[in-house]
């Protein structure tokens, strides 16, 4: 519900700071004070139209500022995760708009856009006889009011876990198809990859060990040349191995002499005589292997020149060409054992499918009986409302299956009638102000409980009727404000005596400036203003005492 609400600068009102409080808040005054502005300058807080048209006369900017109490639904705390926004107990809006046309809107001082604005104000306020596109008028809610009447909960929620099991399998079923298309679509081609790349018999890290054996076979002639002159200079001229022997041995006669103190130069001794004489065996054993085959060269040139060749055209490296033939390996499997699987995704999705029709049509036949029981009652609060010549009526229709979803199967759609030869049509399409502000108190003392809404504001809905009509709206009024917060700008003296607030709009002209006040009344001041509806301009005693049997009735 609104709690406060600060204008500046709007139309006639220079500043107005007014509290609201929950029940029924009457707003009452004479045609053209400026009751309207206050419902324009509420209309700027839940995202209607900023036009600087408003801004006062000799102003160059306005601003609308509100207090509300956070909605507790779901979808608001949904809505309040999307756009990152944080909230407590209370929200505060805050909306200005400058003569240049540039314009501000703040949630809880963080700046947010008109279209983020629009999708809160769905939640907070609801304007009826004034925006035709809001709450129940569009059509596109009308669904989603139902269900919250008619309170089928767990079979909302049988319904969206099934269509989301229904999705998840046609979705799998589809992806199997295409994948089995487009695989027999290459199929030749997939068949002569794959034997092309098992001819090949590509080895782990092939292009590393041929490159390393090709540069080997370029640069034999140097490393031969290499390999015996290290064998030479250890073979030929000077004798290394008999020079380390000779050493070794007239150590040994040293350490008979010392008790061995010098074993440990004579034992590094044997095993450098030890490591000479391995080393000149494995020389000579690697000149006698060193290869300088021109044709392992070649070769060897032809297989990675090959093996870059397979590597560019599948894009890839010679590494991953073995995880290439796996894959082509793997779509020719599916291919060929492809079609079984499909045909068990079909299956799976069938049974997918009729869970969920089973589930959407016993959602459908609550949404009908649910409809029904709001068509019943709302045709009884028509009665009493001076419409009983009207029928209302909530069309519920199995849509064609591409709109299928996670509600069900359905469309819903409040349609009226005015007199009995009418055709039936869309609630906004086909009621008159005065009639469509009726209906629309008629379905909201019905769907209050139901409602997500906080506040509902009524643009004299008493248009047109008085008396015992009157009465009677002011009574539906009343026992709506029970649930939500109810404002209701009224001229009607019936209406304004159900009201548990009263708020008196006035204007007055100084040096040519026109200003709008408005006043909350006390106890006295309410049966003088309700006094004054009855009579006029002149309030007589008789009008006082009316009044009087008015409010406290």
């Amino acid at each position: 519900m609104i709690s406060s609400l600060s204008i500046r600068n709007v139309v006639l009102i220079d500043k107005l700071d007014l509290d609201f409080k929950s029940g029924l808040s009457v707003l009452t005054g004479e045609t053209g004070a400026g009751k309207s502005i206050l419902l324009d300058s509420l209309g700027l807080l839940i995202g209607n139209r900023a036009e600087t048209s408003l801004i006062r006369q000799g102003t160059d900017k306005l601003s609308v500022c509100g207090t509300f109490t956070k909605p507790h639904n779901k979808s608001f705390s949904t809505l309040m995760a999307e756009y990152d926004l944080e909230t407590e107990d209370e929200i505060i809006i805050k909306r200005t708009l400058s003569a240049d046309g540039k314009s501000k809107i703040f949630f809880n001082d963080q700046q947010i856009s008109l279209k983020t604005l629009k999708e809160i104000g769905r939640f907070l306020v609801e304007i009826h006889g004034q925006f035709d596109n809001q709450g129940l008028l569009n059509p596109a809610n009308h669904l989603d009011i139902l269900d919250d009447y008619g309170d089928y909960k767990e079979s909302l929620k049988a319904v969206d876990e099934a269509y989301t099991a229904y999705k998840k399998i046609k979705s799998e079923r589809v992806a199997a198809e295409q994948n089995i298309i487009k695989a027999k679509e290459d199929e030749e081609n997939i068949r002569h990859w794959v034997d092309e790349l098992r001819k090949m018999n590509i080895q782990d890290n092939e292009e590393e060990t041929l490159s390393q054996r090709r540069q080997e076979l370029m640069n034999a002639e140097k490393i031969v040349e290499s390999i015996n002159y290290a064998y030479g200079a250890l073979t030929q001229g000077a004798d290394v191995q008999g020079a380390l022997r000779q050493a070794q041995n007239a150590l040994d006669k040293v350490n008979i002499l010392v008790n061995d103190k010098y074993k440990t130069l004579a034992d590094m001794l044997e095993q450098a005589a030890i490591d000479v004489s391995e080393s000149i065996n494995e020389l000579e054993d690697l000149a006698s292997h060193i290869s300088m085959n021109q044709n392992e060269l070649e070769n060897i040139e032809e297989r990675l020149f090959a093996l870059r060749g397979l590597a560019r055209k599948h894009q890839t490296t010679i590494n991953d060409l073995p995880q290439v033939l796996a894959d082509f390996e793997q779509k020719l499997s599916a291919i060929e054992y492809g079609e079984d699987d499909l045909q068990k995704l079909r299956a799976a999705e069938e049974q997918a499918k009729l869970a969920y029709i089973k589930a959407a049509n016993e959602l459908s036949t609550k949404r009908q009986a649910a409809a029904q029981r709001l068509d019943e009652k709302v045709m009884a609060e028509l009665r009493p409302l001076k419409m009983e010549k009207a029928k209302f009526i909530t069309i519920v229709e199995k849509s064609d299956e591409n709109a299928w979803n996670a509600k069900g199967f359905n469309t819903v759609t409040f349609t009226v009638s005015t007199n009995p030869n009418s055709p039936q049509g869309p609630l906004n399409k086909i009621a008159s102000g005065g009639e469509l502000a009726r209906f629309m108190l008629a379905l909201k003392v019905n769907l209050a409980q139901s409602s997500q809404i906080g506040t509902m504001i009524f643009d004299e809905v008493d248009a047109g009727v008085g008396g015992a009509t009157a009465q009677a709206v002011g009574e539906r009024l009343a026992l709506l404000a029970q649930n939500v917060q109810v404002l209701v700008v009224t001229h009607s003296p019936q209406v304004a005596a159900k009201g548990h607030h009263h708020f008196k709009v006035e204007k007055c002209t100084n040096d040519n400036i026109t200003t709008t006040y408005v006043k909350e009344l006390n106890d006295k001041e309410r049966h003088e203003e309700v006094a004054r509806m009855l009579a006029g301009e002149t309030i007589t005693d008789e009008a006082r005492a009316a009044a009087k049997v008015l409010i406290e009735k």
